[in-house]
């Protein structure tokens, strides 16, 4: 029995997982640094450890140190995603110390983490493989060599962790020199391990995964799949499950291929399959997440699973308490990732103070975040703030429940996504469900963003009510007299949002 969970994470993965624990009454333990002194899931935890040595020190990467917390509060820990969430060394530290360590053994970790070694694994469990290598690459030769024998064009990707760090794609042998390069740059310097290794890149292709949980009595089962093709930078920003173009035939394949594999590797915990699809529909495997995967929340909105707490179920020795034929597939949904990123200029980031935060309520909708009116988007952090997710009976449903979800949801004092994710949902392309992981650069118009401003009236409402309200707090501390100020920014806001809706 798992009484006490430490998440070694931030942000929204913190709070969701904390928020599960508080269902399960499950008492919580948050780390955090300097700069997340602030954050919600500091102040939503019942205890909280700084794991900071100076107010300059920005890592999450203390793996003695929250173990060490763990075994003083314990407390099992689950790591979310990123971070030490893929880590085998820390898994394996955990079991030596006796910390229940939420997620698969240390041992699947190691060779799920090492690209190369899973390709063989899974290849040899029955999942069909994308031409490349199954080492890393010597150098410019071996790199040319293997391109000429697979045919360009090829992908260099970093042997070690994900997240679009370390790719590069190669069209021809002129650009091999200079990929090369960059990818070991990045790929060290994320990593840790500037170790790359190569791919045959399929055209135009979807990138389709799929959801599975086991637990340790060799039980697995499939959650379906989802669709994440639309991505910039090679990381997702929209995902819905399930897939508008994965034919149902194909969905039965790739599913039972899926789970057939996991249960030769004697997988437990939740994991996800990742999947490169052409434009035929043959399916090839890419790389295994041992974790939690940050678009969960879509497979949970058409399953009725709670992932995380069939992950500390499992974790705390427990079989999985529902069987494949117990899952019901339900509707549709779809996730929109909120960056704290200009899209008018190419998504850079854009941290800052949130001056005002207005959140979507309703039916059929679930906001996972961790950002509130106040709080400081770090430039130290992945700019994700949010993950929006609406779910519909059918597909056109779930769209049309996100794009008034989008209208409601007010942010200002940074950029985000928002106006991205409304433009893509009146995509035709995205309407049809005609769209893969080149949607942005080939399908998406650009310059819309920049030629329509939002017109939505509240915005310029709020952003009134905040200039109002700032400029009432300055006279009224130049004041010698200190005068009533007058209305709260809110009430006042309440008056201007009449104004707004007789628009």
């Amino acid at each position: 029995m798992i009484k006490k969970i430490l998440v070694a994470n931030r942000g929204e993965i913190a709070m969701r997982i904390f928020r599960t624990c508080r269902v399960m009454n499950i008492s919580t333990v948050a780390v955090y640094t300097h700069v997340d002194r602030g954050a919600l899931h500091v102040r939503y935890a019942e205890e909280a450890y700084c794991i900071s040595e100076s107010p300059e020190d920005t890592s999450y990467l203390k793996p003695e140190l929250i173990l060490s917390i763990a075994k003083k509060t314990g407390a099992a820990i689950h790591p979310g995603y990123g971070f030490l969430s893929e880590n085998a060394d820390f898994a394996r530290r955990c079991e030596e110390e006796g910390v229940i360590f939420i997620g698969p053994g240390a041992d699947i970790i190691a060779k799920m983490g090492i690209k190369t070694e899973a390709r063989k694994i899974m290849r040899e469990a029955g999942l069909p493989i994308v031409p490349g290598t199954e080492a890393p690459v010597q150098g410019i030769e071996e790199v040319k060599k293997v391109a000429k024998e697979v045919g360009y064009p090829i992908m260099l990707k970093a042997l070690a962790g994900g997240g679009g760090k370390g790719m590069r794609l190669v069209r021809s042998e002129e650009e091999v020199e200079a990929a090369l390069r960059l990818s070991q740059s990045e790929a060290g310097t994320s990593f840790g391990n500037d170790a790359v290794y190569i791919e045959k890149y399929i055209e135009n292709p979807h990138h389709i995964e799929v959801q599975i949980m086991g637990d340790k009595y060799g039980n697995v089962v499939h959650l379906g799949e989802r669709e994440c093709s639309i991505q910039r930078r090679n990381q997702k920003v929209i995902e819905e499950s399930p897939s508008p173009f994965v034919r149902e035939d194909t969905r039965k394949k790739m599913l039972k291929v899926a789970v057939e594999a996991c249960k030769r590797i004697g997988y437990y915990s939740a994991g996800t399959l990742e999947f490169m699809m052409d434009k035929d529909q043959n399916f090839y495997f890419l790389e295994m997440n041992t974790r939690l995967q940050v678009e969960h929340p879509v497979t949970e909105e058409c399953t009725g699973v709670d992932l995380v707490r069939d992950m500390i179920t499992v974790a705390a020795g427990n079989p999985l308490p529902y069987k494949q034929d117990d899952i019901k597939f339900s509707g549709a949904a779809i996730e929109c990732r909120i960056y704290a990123e200009d899209p008018e200029n190419n998504f850079m980031p854009s941290p800052g103070v949130i001056t005002v935060r207005e959140a979507p309520e309703g039916r059929n909708l679930r906001l996972d975040s961790a950002a509130y009116a106040g709080f400081e988007v770090s430039l130290h952090y992945d700019p994700m703030i949010a993950k929006l997710c609406c779910w519909g009976r059918t597909r056109e449903s779930a769209i049309s429940n996100m794009a008034r979800a989008l209208r409601e949801y007010k942010i200002l004092g940074i950029k985000t996504t928002i106006p991205f994710h409304q433009r893509v949902l009146k995509n035709a392309a995205f309407l049809e469900g005609k769209y893969d992981t080149t949607f942005i650069d080939t399908r998406f118009d650009k310059e819309d963003l920049k030629r329509r401003q939002n017109t939505d009236p509240t915005v310029a409402v709020i952003a009134a009510a905040v200039r109002h309200y700032e400029r009432e707090k300055e006279a009224a501390s130049r004041a010698t007299t200190l005068p009533v100020v007058g209305e709260s920014l809110w009430k006042y806001y309440g008056k201007l949002q009449m104004t707004a809706n007789n628009y």
